[in-house]
């Protein structure tokens, strides 16, 4: 099984102070085995954008882009992602919406979130994740 980096974990490499755990965890686990959601990435370049700042852009080109392969959202990923929310919702635990689209990119193609966001990951019924600070 493969791993689908969070937008926690394949952020970190543009912080000023990563946590090197993650670094080292990805390192050890190589890019052939992650993989990126199209919603990860919108959320790294909304950042970039909102920053406007020119140079994390460079360091994004240099350090991200098309480093990873990008699994885009279809339309199984969208069945997965009602079943989540709908659950969610009628169980009284809301998750955020773009959390769980990667969570459902996760389960469509059979891969593991890698994630720092424990907190929401761990209850998402049916998705595999593992904390990578640890």
């Amino acid at each position: 099984m493969g791993w689908l980096l969070d937008t926690s974990i394949y952020s970190q490499v543009l912080k000023k102070r990563p946590i090197l755990e993650c670094l080292r965890k990805w390192e050890e686990m190589g890019d052939a085995q992650c993989v990126v959601s199209a919603v990860c990435l919108a959320q790294v370049e909304w950042g970039l954008n909102y920053a406007a700042n020119e140079r994390l852009w460079e360091r994004y080109r240099e350090l991200l882009e098309g480093r990873l392969e990008v699994l885009d959202v279809t339309t199984v990923t969208w069945r997965h992602f009602s079943r989540m929310k709908a659950r969610q919702r009628l169980i009284g635990q809301a998750v955020g919406d773009l959390d769980l689209l990667i969570a459902a990119s996760a389960v469509e193609h059979g891969l593991s979130v890698a994630t720092l966001n424990k907190q929401d990951f761990s209850r998402i019924e049916g998705v595999s994740w593992e904390d990578w600070a640890i």
